[in-house]
């Protein structure tokens, strides 16, 4: 049986940082995206908070408390105050967990003490490729042995690449099946993108033309690594979805409270009514599906189906819904004087994204 009612220490977790996301981060989205740079002052608050060292083992310094419904609360609280934001202070995961699950004795001593110390390091995946059909199970990019070290040949794209990172978790297909390999940045020649949305984040395409790994980068051989870096990737994107969806369905409902037209205010128009409540229905929906495949994950079932179908449909919501916004405010929702032009292009790009967070 499934529990919907989030535990006392969840729901402390859920108002500390939506409070957090309240006063530090949703002040600075505007300046964020306009200024395409991130505020390493907020970065280091939600460091200090814990959001991702909590999950990580006791041995190298975190909490030992890993929880992916835990962790899908947290990352929609973020989102709801800013996608760029949230996907950055949440990037030391993207490093840290599949160490953490798949890696081995000496790359955990090596990686995680990073993640748990003092200062906020960002962390990186290369999961996506820039090819029409292209399958993150079964990743084009090539890995073929030549003596002690592994050989990488492929593409990747939409790849976080946030200033003071060290290393890139990089997916790839070897004669056994898919792999990941533990690569540091400095190994790797980057181009930055220019994208529609998450102007804040900087992300890349890398070019892999024969980057040589010695054979201990790999992480282990296991065909569920993989799997379960796109499976988790999918449960926190649909989390940061519904945020992105609540945020501008919250600017809409309070607008149309406020703005007056025909003898009152717009609320109480049937039109505008039955959109809001419709947008609210389909994020309470979205949010369910998010946290079945994060329950599943926690009780160590599959969750592969689950993680899919609230991919999916967090993704349409969170651009439905945003467009909602923007046509609640009409020609305010046009400008960058408000936000839900920023949640549209932001919204856009869950159809796009693969695994830029973890659970």
């Amino acid at each position: 049986m499934i529990d919907l009612e989030p535990s006392e220490e969840q729901q402390l977790i859920v108002d500390t940082v939506h409070q957090f996301a309240e006063n530090e981060v949703r002040p600075k989205a505007r300046d964020c995206d306009e200024s395409a740079k991130l505020p390493g002052d907020v970065l280091s608050q939600a460091h200090e908070l814990g959001l991702v060292a909590n999950a990580l083992e006791e041995a190298y310094g975190g909490g030992g408390e890993r929880s992916a419904v835990t962790a899908a609360l947290v990352t929609e609280e973020l989102a709801w105050g800013d996608l760029a934001i949230a996907l950055a202070a949440l990037s030391p995961a993207l490093v840290a967990l599949p160490v953490s699950d798949f890696g081995s004795d000496a790359q955990k001593q090596e990686i995680l003490p990073a993640f748990t110390g003092d200062r906020f390091v960002p962390g990186s995946l290369a999961l996506l490729e820039p090819e029409f059909g292209a399958d993150p199970m079964k990743p084009g990019t090539r890995a073929r042995r030549d003596g002690g070290d592994f050989v990488l040949d492929g593409a990747k794209c939409l790849v976080p690449w946030i200033e003071g990172g060290t290393h890139v978790i990089v997916t790839a297909t070897a004669e056994s099946g898919p792999r990941a390999f533990v690569v540091p940045c400095e190994a790797l020649e980057t181009t930055p993108e220019r994208n529609m949305g998450i102007h804040g984040l900087p992300t890349v395409e890398i070019a892999l033309d024969g980057i040589r790994v010695p054979a201990d980068a790999a992480l282990a051989e296991d065909p569920r690594c993989v799997q379960q870096i796109v499976e988790r990737g999918r449960v926190a994107l649909s989390a940061a979805a519904v945020g992105v969806a609540r945020a501008a369905y919250e600017v809409a409902r309070d607008y149309a409270k406020e703005r007056h037209a025909f003898g009152g205010p717009i609320a109480t128009k049937q039109a505008i009514a039955f959109k809001l409540a419709d947008m609210a229905i389909e994020i309470d929906g979205a949010r369910l599906l998010t946290w079945e495949a994060a329950w599943r994950i926690d009780q160590g079932m599959e969750a592969g189906r689950e993680a899919v179908l609230a991919h999916r449909q967090a993704q349409r919501v969170a651009l439905e819904v945003a467009d909602g916004a923007v046509q609640v405010l009409g020609g305010h929702g046009y400008i960058r004087d408000y936000l839900p032009e920023m949640h549209l292009r932001n919204a856009r790009g869950f159809g796009c994204f693969e695994a830029l967070c973890l659970v």
